[in-house]
């Protein structure tokens, strides 16, 4: 695990330029508030910045880049620090550039069903602004309540709803980026011909590795007339992973498929975020339809029996949106209940054709017990997007071992299975040097040539996403994660 790496000192010069543009409260380069910077969500990685800047507008993050630029200084981009994947880390002494202050909602245009936003606004207040007007913002990610919309950008966030409603890529509509040298240029828009490249399709999802998005036009949709949910309780998550195959088998589509683990629901029972789930449960399955109220109620039916066929042991239905809340707290707040277990978690993300469920959580599970490690499971099923959750103390550097040996096992049988090694948190620092598994050594030059046309000077975010051979070798021997295919392509599905 890597550990905390101190900066080196900023010029003072330098420091005195970037507090002429955001003034002299815009600019942390105090050692000790610093520590706050040195993670993200994934805390065994840990790197301070050298000094973190804070713009309010987009000309004064130009301004700031520019600075950086002519220092010759590499800077990241961060919003809430939710990420869990180390993405977000100034490695290298790098700047940190947040954008906590740039957190205005600039327009709701209702006709046209668009919002104009600035990336520090949070993701759950853009919905809590449109719903007035019968409309919300669909990507939803567990984190919603504190990750910014410009880290859904960068990440192409998704959540337990995008299994209908898809992930972030696809509502931005239109984008207004700084690059790495401070210029300013506007991507996407009503007014690009057809025939234009997909340069929003290419920056939603790049990790802050081409440069900072600084407004973004998202497209809303229609609150849905009609919510049904469900909690199918099970005496083992494989039965859960079962019922999820045979309802999307059946042709269904859920606006979420949601798999909450024994371990997990334990932690969340015991906590002040109490659901109300079996404490003694293998395992429970939130499923939720919305739509049109007329045919909910079959689906709901249809949606049980695939649950009692599967051996759910009891099938819960929400009457009202109070019980609804109740229903989701287990799955919602679980991340905040996993400090009951250990003091420490390494959350993996992977993603497996969801017929593989089943056998991939076995595995994981025999992985757990052959390593006396406890992993908790919670996930979204219905894209087979898997959490597994590695529960440890950070002071016990044996323990340590042992995680980092299962973690890299998980991956392998995940690939094995078919699957990728991302679903939704990216490849960030956490799995640089796992990329050439799952992709070929062209489509990874391609993506250095795709960031060197944003960014030629290598300034945006280093050190993330693309290995390096020297510093990120591959694993090899018995560490080694078989590769599937030579052009399976990483991905976001979740």
């Amino acid at each position: 695990m890597a550990t905390t790496h101190a900066p080196p000192l900023l010029d003072a010069v330098l420091v005195a330029r970037l507090r002429s543009v955001v003034g002299e409260d815009g600019v942390i380069e105090d050692p000790d508030r610093l520590v706050v910077y040195e993670s993200d969500g994934l805390t065994q990685y840990r790197h301070a910045p050298a000094a973190v800047v804070f713009p309010r507008t987009t000309r004064e993050v130009s301004q700031v880049l520019r600075i950086l630029h002519e220092a010759e200084r590499h800077f990241v981009a961060r919003g809430s620090g939710t990420g869990l994947s180390g993405g977000a880390l100034a490695v290298n002494g790098a700047i940190l550039v947040g954008t906590g202050r740039m957190n205005r909602i600039l327009e709701i245009d209702v006709e046209n069903r668009r919002a104009r936003v600035q990336p520090g606004v949070i993701n759950a207040h853009l919905t809590q602004a449109t719903l007035p007007h019968g409309l919300i913002y669909a990507p939803d990610p567990s984190s919603q309540s504190a990750c910014t919309l410009g880290g859904n950008v960068a990440e192409n966030s998704g959540g337990p709803h995008c299994l209908k409603y898809g992930v972030t890529t696809r509502y931005v509509t239109e984008l207004t980026v700084v690059l790495s040298n401070g210029e300013i240029v506007r991507l996407g828009g009503l007014s690009d011909q057809e025939e234009s490249p997909d340069l929003v399709g290419l920056f939603v999802g790049s990790e802050g590795c081409f440069g900072i998005a600084t407004e973004i036009e998202v497209g809303l949709i229609p609150r849905p007339e009609a919510v049904r949910t469900l909690l199918g309780i099970f005496g083992s998550i494989e039965d859960a992973g079962r019922a999820v195959s045979d309802i999307m088998a059946r042709g269904m589509l859920p606006a979420a498929l949601e798999i909450v683990d024994s371990e997990t629901i334990r932690a969340v029972e015991a906590s002040v975020f109490a659901a109300g789930y079996p404490v003694d449960a293998g395992a429970a399955l939130v499923v939720e339809f919305d739509g049109v109220d007329a045919g909910l109620d079959a689906e709901v039916e249809e949606a049980v029996a695939c649950c009692e066929a599967a051996n759910a042991s009891e099938v819960r239905i929400a009457t009202n949106e109070s019980e609804r809340a109740a229903l989701w707290a287990g799955r919602k707040k679980a991340f905040g209940a996993m400090g009951r277990l250990a003091p420490d978690l390494l959350v993996q993300d992977a993603t497996v054709p969801r017929t593989r469920l089943p056998e991939v959580l076995a595995k994981i599970g025999e992985i757990g017990k052959r390593y006396d490690l406890l992993i908790a499971n919670v996930f979204h099923a219905g894209d087979g997007n898997l959490h597994p959750n590695l529960l440890f103390d950070r002071r016990d550097a044996e323990e340590v071992e042992r995680v980092e040996a299962a973690s890299r096992e998980i991956m392998a049988v995940c690939i094995e299975a078919g699957g990728t090694i991302t679903g939704e948190h990216g490849v960030g620092l956490d799995k640089r040097r796992y990329l050439p598994l799952v992709c070929s050594s062209d489509v990874i030059d391609a993506m250095r040539a795709v960031k060197g046309a944003f960014d030629p000077w290598g300034r945006c975010n280093p050190g993330k996403v693309l290995p390096d051979p020297e510093a990120d070798p591959a694993p090899t021997g018995a560490e080694a994660i078989p590769a599937v295919g030579e052009h399976r392509i990483a991905g976001r599905s979740s």
